[in-house]
């Protein structure tokens, strides 16, 4: 588990490190801002290309070959990323350095369900959670801290002692799976090449959309981002129309068919679009509506991930003694009220007011993320446990990507320094959470043994 927590806390936590450094790579290596930002998206849109691909490959040659490779390509990549001396090598370290954090996410809780006896999933499970919640919001304090006393390569020169050492404990500790039942079934490079292409033309698409919000009509941008995603929609047709013929699809359409499987997808994109919807939009109002200072904004809005990391092993011994679909219900349902409540402060909120509202939301969160995450690997059969790991990090990320260029869509029409923007994200990521409650309380009408 110490190999599974140092994996996954690295490879998300490098996805948002180097935001604050961007101004100062941009600087160092004589680029511009939009240059700079490919610093972030080729990480991202590398992650999010092979994780399904990995997770497939680790149900044929075993989850703890993915994994290592993974981390080797994520360390190597970490040096090629500290020597870079222009952006162009810069962003080519970065995919390859997304291409390792790919291999390590895809299969990390398919390794967990190796790790923990069944009547124990749930604790790992939420461990495992609790790890990646954390990192996904760690990245700019983490960031703050290091270069407060050291340049922008440290954020990855870092890695490579840390991947050393994780290599090391990965190769004596990990767990074996013994190869799934898998008749019939080819990896085939054409549906790695659209599955990648898929992703990335979508990723791209909303990028570019969110950026041309507000622009006008026929604004470059805007015209860019609709042609993105309407080529994108295109490759996804014709990849998924393949995938449904497959005994073993890439891209898994037999999980999806499972109720219960699909609700917890519907579940997982909906509460990450509202948690990335607040958490940019959350230090907007601190600091432009209600006049906090960036420390002041910084220790309210740590409210929320402290709550969490309370919770979760709380909830972690409650799977199993109850529905999983319950416990999500509940969670994302006292989440969308903690944010509808912060929707509707006053104009000058004190910071108790302020704090306990965060730690509803933390808490919702909490209770939500790890009996969502049991669900979706355990009702997928054994032999598909690598899917269904991949399937997690793929919806997260999507969820997050629909988050981000929603809030860009409200702040170009509504004033983002005022507070009328972010009382808006607010209240919007209130809808979504709900929506996900919902999705997750549906999963009580199915029965939970979906084998």
């Amino acid at each position: 588990m110490a190999v599974i927590i140092l994996g996954i806390a690295v490879s998300i936590l490098d996805g948002t490190i180097v935001n604050l450094a961007l101004p100062g790579i941009a600087r160092d290596l004589h680029a511009s801002a939009a240059q700079a930002v490919w610093v972030v998206n080729a990480y991202q849109v590398a992650t999010l290309a092979f994780l399904l691909p990995f997770a497939n490959l680790g149900d044929r040659v075993g989850y703890r070959r993915v994994y290592l490779s993974g981390l080797a390509f994520f360390t190597a990549a970490s040096l090629g990323c500290t020597l870079a001396d222009s952006m162009p090598l810069l962003a080519a370290a970065r995919a390859i350095q997304g291409l390792g954090a790919a291999g390590i996410m895809s299969v990390n809780t398919a390794l967990v369900s190796l790790i923990y006896p069944r009547r124990m999933l749930g604790r790992g499970i939420a461990i495992n959670s609790l790890v990646a919640a954390a990192a996904s919001v760690a990245g700019p304090s983490v960031a703050a801290a290091i270069l407060s006393v050291a340049s922008w390569p440290w954020l990855f020169a870092l890695n490579l002692p840390l991947g050393v050492v994780v290599l090391w404990l990965g190769f004596r500790a990990l767990p074996h799976n013994p190869p799934g039942p898998a008749v019939g079934a080819r990896l085939l490079w054409v549906d790695v090449a659209l599955n990648a292409l898929m992703f990335s033309l979508l990723f791209l698409g909303v990028d570019t959309l969110g950026t041309g919000a507000g622009q006008g009509a026929t604004s470059p941008a805007l015209v860019s981002g609709v042609a993105l995603l309407a080529v994108g929609v295109v490759v996804g047709v014709i990849y998924v129309r393949r995938q449904l013929i497959q005994p073993v699809p890439l891209f898994p359409v037999d999980l999806l068919r499972i109720p219960v499987f699909a609700l917890s997808m519907g579940t997982s994109i909906t509460a990450f679009a509202a948690q990335t919807l607040t958490y940019i939009a959350l230090p907007f109002l601190m600091l432009d509506g209600y006049g906090r200072t960036p420390i002041q904004a910084g220790l309210l809005i740590t409210a929320w991930p402290i709550a969490t990391v309370v919770v979760s092993p709380i909830v972690g011994r409650l799977i199993g003694r109850y529905p999983d679909g319950l416990l999500g219900g509940i969670g994302l349902g006292i989440m969308a009220a903690g944010l509808a409540l912060l929707a509707l402060l006053p104009d000058a909120p004190a910071n108790a007011d302020i704090v306990w509202r965060m730690v509803l939301c933390g808490i919702g969160f909490g209770m939500f993320q790890s009996p969502n995450n049991h669900t979706i690997v355990t009702t997928a059969p054994q032999h598909r446990s690598g899917g269904a790991s991949g399937m997690l990090g793929t919806a997260r990320l999507t969820g997050q990507a629909i988050g981000a260029v929603i809030l860009a869509i409200i702040f170009s029409f509504a004033n983002a320094h005022n507070g009328h923007g972010p009382i808006i994200a607010l209240a919007l990521a209130s809808c979504f959470s709900a929506a996900g409650g919902t999705f997750s309380s549906l999963r009580l009408r199915h029965p939970r043994a979906a084998e």
